[in-house]
């Protein structure tokens, strides 16, 4: 089942710098599993040593933030569309 990944600009360098590449799988953790066999790199900086997604990593599957589902068990469908977005910290402190 075909499936776009949007890339993030950090990641582009394991995509040779597309932005959207397609992939195959029936869930989020295949999906994902599918990019790293055909984009090698990418279990790396995503997982953490447990195997679990990074804390900072966020997966959109249609706008919807998999963690409020069925995490990396959420079924995808034909033409579903997957984002991983880096989670964005920081800012400037009140100077008071």
């Amino acid at each position: 089942m075909a499936v776009t990944i949007r890339v993030p600009g950090p990641l582009r360098r394991l995509t040779d710098g597309k932005p959207e590449v397609e992939v195959d799988g029936g869930t989020v953790s295949e999906v994902l599993r599918d990019l790293d066999a055909r984009y090698p790199g990418f279990n790396d900086r995503l997982y953490g040593p447990e195997g679990q997604l990074r804390q900072f990593i966020n997966i959109y599957l249609n706008d919807a933030d998999i963690r409020f589902g069925q995490g990396l068990d959420t079924p995808v469908g034909e033409n579903d569309d997957l984002s991983i977005v880096p989670a964005v910290a920081g800012g400037l402190a009140s100077a008071g």
